[in-house]
């Protein structure tokens, strides 16, 4: 695979300084350290929420700041957890007196990390909670939903947390309501081709031309099997299965749905995704009020896609469909 970059090494530097430069309205870098961006206006009187991870995955993780969405991201190498001085950074720059909300994807680094640096704040007096998403049914048993990996489920967590932050609400209530779109998101996905981290030259994983994995992660962590490339309605229907039994959803549920490219998958593909999955919706009788298709949550360059849904009650739905100014979100 080619890739138009500079030096390797420079891959994620230029990358965010890219971002920074085509939206400086949303985008700035924090004064203190040049792997955080936070907000071009700093929010005031309003709990800050925070998030981390590595590079490569845009939109996620830096591309969510925004009014109504994130205050600041600490951001990592490609595929590596940010450092704890970055989230310190992070934390603070966020920091409106009222208490911090970080909201990290399951995955020990950012966790360990935002762990630590969460203590270190708070013995400078900024107080923080903090919402472990784990959305990605393959990576664990229903009765071990604490060990799920966080993937494309976790935007939906970030513009709730953010929506009800830019009320004015408490600490608390964005944690809340946060830790509730946690508990109510679901996601599967499918990899077709790896990606090539520009530093390591290389693909991250091998499958052969008529293979697809079910399940496997956004950084090449293995899937729950591997099989022959079958027709986008008989795929859709096996991911579907699979996420309406773990979510419980049923008659009249009100949900939103995310179909979601990892990088390559092109728009056209994810629309016959998409088809398929409200045909089986409206079969089961389950209301769906929104798609989003497009690139929420990538891989680098892997051929791919995951389908998140989304149950709503009237708060999550208030707030979901709130209007926020982010360049990679359509209200």
């Amino acid at each position: 695979m080619k890739k138009i970059i500079n030096k390797p090494s420079d891959f994620v530097e230029e990358s965010i300084e890219g971002l920074v430069k085509s939206h400086p309205d949303v985008y700035a870098f924090a004064p203190d350290n040049k792997r955080v961006v936070t907000r071009a206006k700093k929010a005031s009187n309003k709990v800050g929420v925070v998030t981390g991870g590595g590079s490569g995955h845009l939109p996620v993780f830096t591309g969510y700041i925004g009014k109504g969405f994130l205050d600041a991201c600490a951001i990592g190498s490609v595929f590596a957890s940010p450092s704890v001085e970055q989230m310190v950074s992070a934390i603070k720059n966020a920091d409106n007196g009222n208490g911090v909300l970080c909201v990290i994807g399951n995955y020990g680094g950012d966790v360990m990390n935002f762990e630590m640096a969460c203590e270190m704040v708070e013995a400078e007096g900024i107080k923080t909670k903090k919402v472990i998403v784990a959305d990605d049914i393959a990576s664990a048993s229903e009765e071990e939903k604490s060990k799920r990996r966080g993937i494309a489920g976790m935007i939906f967590v970030f513009k709730t947390a953010g929506a009800i932050a830019e009320t004015g609400a408490s600490l608390d209530d964005v944690f809340k309501l946060s830790s509730e779109v946690n508990n109510n998101i679901r996601t599967l996905g499918v990899a077709l081709s790896p990606c090539i981290l520009p530093e390591a030259g290389k693909p991250t994983f091998e499958i052969k031309d008529d293979e697809i994995e079910i399940g496997m992660g956004i950084h090449g962590e293995p899937g729950i099997k591997r099989e022959k490339l079958k027709p986008a309605n008989n795929l859709v229907d096996d991911l579907y299965k699979r996420i309406i039994k773990d979510s419980k959803l049923t008659i009249n549920d009100n949900i939103v749905i995310m179909i979601n490219s990892l990088g390559a998958t092109p728009l056209e593909e994810l629309y016959i995704i998409s088809k398929r999955v409200n045909e089986n919706l409206s079969n089961s009788k389950i209301n769906n009020l929104k798609s989003y298709v497009g690139r929420y949550a990538t891989s680098m360059e892997m051929a791919g896609m995951s389908i998140t849904t989304l149950k709503l009650n009237d708060n999550i739905k208030k707030y979901l469909f709130a209007n926020s100014e982010c360049p990679f979100w359509n209200n």
